[in-house]
């Protein structure tokens, strides 16, 4: 029988020698009670006793070791008592930001990050489960269907802050007939950054609730449309990039996917806006672009004025089109690098806004801490 533990390997070979243990024992220079040890496994073999088995029996090192260690694991498995908890842990320390979490106030009652029973129960509570084996994103808690959506830790903590700040807002009921006035009213504002600061009150006055949450870092959320029911639509976005162009393409998208009732079951989460191309989308998506990029600067103006000023475009043509259009350069700048992919120019027109909307509205991040659940 071949052997499967250095001990059972010596004392084949003290065997086919025809020694007695005694005889090794001074062979190596070690008392008996070591050999007899070594040859019952009661110890293990070290690499230096490997190595002078190998100068007196020609075996190889190597192998005396690979048994040893193959039988230190099966011992240890012997031993070995499963912890479920380790399992958890590792998903939320893994793939959590949990001292960034704390930092923004998302995780109260955590002190400190190392106190593992403090940040599980917080986690547990920040998604709304009663034990962190329930948390949505662990392999084996079952799914809700009220935030459940095909997205990465990462970006269902940030949907749970959003969902958690805009339950607490007071706006209301929203009807199709106020979204489709609201498209109209914010039309007028694109023509100035500063008009920008009304978006708030107006989202509100229209029943939908407006949040501001700050990304967490790495998970490439530009915004998402949710529903806390069939009349309280919920509208976030992240502000990842701080342009006008942007800020006014993802709110329009977000707003389509409102009008269109998109969301209702699992929330609309919209990553990598600017990366995606109308191939990579489903129909939803693909609606809500088409209906963004229409708001601003209507493609078909786009394409002519491409078409007549191409491929040199001066700044005083950039800046007449954004006048005849009603809307900021930037809007107009943001849509040319787009069209070109030349996106070093135009840049002095795209403008930060987050400064601009953030008074108005409910914000979470950038040192900001919203009042949830106060």
């Amino acid at each position: 029988m071949e052997p499967r533990t250095p001990g059972q390997l010596l004392a084949s070979l003290l065997k086919e020698r025809g020694w007695t243990k005694r005889t090794l024992a001074i062979v190596l220079g070690i008392d008996e009670a070591t050999v007899t040890r070594l040859v019952s496994d009661k110890r293990p073999l070290s690499a230096d006793l490997a190595l002078q088995l190998e100068e007196v029996f020609g075996v190889a090192a190597e192998r005396l070791l690979s048994l040893q260690k193959d039988y230190d694991l099966q011992l240890a498995r012997i031993a070995y008592r499963s912890d479920p908890g380790r399992a958890i842990r590792a998903q939320i320390f893994g793939a959590l930001p949990i001292a960034e979490m704390t930092k923004r106030g998302w995780l109260p009652g955590v002190v400190n990050v190392k106190d593992v029973a403090s940040v599980e129960k917080a986690v547990a509570t920040f998604f709304d489960a009663e034990r962190i084996e329930d948390v949505e994103f662990l392999p084996h808690a079952a799914r809700r269907t009220e935030v459940s959506v095909a997205a990465t830790p990462l970006q269902l903590a940030w949907l749970y802050r959003v969902k958690a700040i805009a339950a607490d807002m007071l706006v209301p009921p929203y009807s199709d007939a106020g979204g489709r006035a609201l498209v109209t009213r914010l039309r007028p504002l694109l023509g100035s950054a500063e008009e920008a600061r009304k978006v708030p009150r107006l989202l509100a006055e229209a029943g939908i609730r407006f949040v501001i949450v700050e990304a967490l870092p790495g998970s490439k959320i530009d915004g998402a449309c949710l529903w806390l029911g069939p009349t309280a639509p919920v509208i976030a976005l992240s502000f990842r990039f701080d342009r006008i162009d942007n800020f006014w393409f993802v709110l329009r998208h977000e707003l389509e996917h409102v009008l269109q009732h998109h969301g209702q079951a699992t929330p609309i989460l919209d990553v990598d806006l600017d990366g995606r191309t109308d191939e990579d989308v489903v129909d939803e998506e693909r609606v809500a672009n088409a209906a963004a990029a229409a708001f601003a600067v209507p493609p078909e103006k786009l394409s002519g004025f491409v078409a007549r000023k191409a491929p040199y475009f001066a700044e005083r043509d950039v800046l007449g089109f954004a006048a005849t259009l009603g809307v900021h350069p930037g809007l107009v700048a943001g849509q040319l690098q787009h069209r070109t992919q030349r996106f070093d120019h135009f840049r002095n027109h795209l403008v930060k806004i987050r400064s601009i909307v953030a008074p108005g509205a409910m914000v979470d991040g950038w040192g900001d801490i919203a009042p949830v659940g106060l």
